[in-house]
């Protein structure tokens, strides 16, 4: 293998693996926000606990998304030096402003959260939470405006005598079409995440020790489970008018995930094609008449480019090359990502039937399904990433810059395989780490709480951790 294939392994594991943090801290942060409201509202005793339980288990997971991110950074400068140069000064404004405002928002805040129990006043420590969450909405946003660019750069000009991308308008970049479709549905997903996490963790308590803590996590179940039903349908629109945008300003990418060789109009969507290996053309197919042209162009006589046209199209273009994506992996990760969070729904509405009323869960497999239930948005939101990212190849910076032409130029793949590696058993490491503190800190339930008002006027009292 080449060095450019290594860098893109490495990239690819390292961006999914810390990914898996990232929808869990936006959706968590949220519900403890929430919980920590109602105690603050209600008084009652659960809500606290409920805080602070949940509230340690989004700690643990921020902790790990900060160490996994920082290795992100790295990587542009060791194996992606020629992107670097060439997009830099686009690429980096949105990534500056969320480390300078986003991050330093949400570790200042998180920070007085932690250790401000019983020293600020409860209104004021209430606030601290929403500050650190609503901090992880705009680190989301900065990000996802950096990504955007890639898919569909505005608001820059290319400097032909320095052979780069230079920024002419930052409010360009920040309004991008592509970051506005994209921030509601990466939203509405981490929504999903954090309400099947919370979802899952309940009803396992309540199957697992059905007399201990029983109303407490019957309430974090209700809640875990409306979110995850809501913000699935809030994903579902989002993504119809995503999937509008995709196919106006990538519309490869759109063919791509839809396994169509040849333009129609209308176009069908595919339930099933079967495939050459090589992706080249289908053998068999399962369709729904009319339904791509809507998803695509909001019309169900509307046309849509299939990968065929596009690839002449961008032939004349952009030269001699093969301009399209590894369509069996767009196809089959868009339709992973739609499977996964289409089941998380279904099995959350089985379980807000299941318990209606005050009953309590009896079946083993609703069980099961509690086990796997925070993985199941989990693993849709990963399939959407690699399918953003797969379906947007061969281009790094879509119709400026070729992905094989980012690569550093001085990079051996000994070198590359040596990082890959060394990245790899690290983040096997945390990995390890990090499953063994949730089981650990799920398994021993609520903590127990004291509710008695503290005295904030002893100043020379240390800081403590609240947990």
């Amino acid at each position: 293998m080449e060095a450019l294939d290594i860098a893109r392994w490495q990239f690819g594991i390292t961006t999914v693996y810390h990914f898996f943090f990232v929808p869990v801290t936006i959706g968590l942060s949220f519900l403890v926000a929430g919980l920590q409201t109602a105690w603050f509202r209600t008084h009652k005793e659960k809500y606290l606990r409920l805080t602070k339980f949940f509230g340690k288990l989004f700690l643990i997971n921020f902790a790990m998304g900060v160490a996994t991110g920082i290795v992100q950074e790295f990587q542009f400068g060791m194996n992606w030096s020629d992107y670097s140069r060439f997009v830099g000064d686009i690429f980096g404004a949105p990534l500056a402003i969320e480390g300078l405002l986003a991050f330093f928002l949400e570790s200042t805040f998180l920070g007085l959260w932690i250790f401000g129990w019983d020293r600020l006043k409860p209104n004021v420590h209430l606030a601290t939470i929403w500050i650190a969450a609503i901090g992880t909405l705009l680190s989301a946003y900065f990000i996802l405006a950096a990504n955007s660019f890639m898919q569909h750069p505005v608001g820059y000009r290319f400097n032909a005598e320095k052979g780069r991308a230079e920024l002419t308008d930052f409010a360009a970049v920040l309004t991008n079409k592509v970051t506005l479709a994209t921030f509601p549905h990466q939203i509405f997903a981490s929504f999903m995440v954090g309400g099947a996490f919370v979802a899952g963790i309940a009803i396992w308590h309540l199957f697992r020790h059905p007399t201990r803590d029983a109303d407490a996590f019957r309430t974090a179940f209700r809640l875990g489970a409306a979110t995850l039903l809501v913000a699935g349908l809030g994903t579902t629109v989002s993504g119809d008018f995503q999937g509008k945008v995709m196919t106006e300003v990538q519309p490869m990418k759109m063919a791509a995930a839809e396994g169509l060789y040849e333009t129609a109009q209308p176009a069908p969507f595919s339930v099933l094609t079967i495939g050459t290996l090589d992706g080249s053309k289908e053998v068999f197919k399962l369709e729904i008449p009319r339904l791509l042209s809507f998803m695509g162009t909001g019309s169900v006589n509307g046309e849509v480019q299939g990968i065929n046209a596009l690839q002449s199209e961008y032939e004349q273009k952009y030269g001699a090359g093969d301009y399209s994506p590894n369509i069996p992996i767009a196809y089959w990760t868009f339709r992973a990502m739609i499977t996964a969070g289409g089941i998380a729904m279904v099995a959350g509405i089985w379980m807000l039937l299941a318990t209606r009323r005050g009953r309590l869960p009896t079946s083993r497999w609703m069980l099961r399904t509690a086990i796997v239930l925070p993985l199941l948005p989990l693993v849709a939101n990963s399939f959407g990433w690699i399918f953003t990212e797969m379906g947007r190849q061969p281009w790094a910076v879509f119709g400026l810059m070729p992905t094989a032409a980012g690569v550093s130029p001085g990079t051996t793949t000994a070198e590359v395989l040596t990082s890959l590696i060394g990245f790899t058993v690290l983040y096997g490491v945390l990995a390890v780490i990090e499953v063994k503190l949730l089981l650990k800190y799920i398994q021993a339930g609520l903590p127990e709480v004291d509710t008695t008002p503290a005295d904030r006027d002893d100043l020379d009292a240390p800081l403590a951790f609240a947990y």
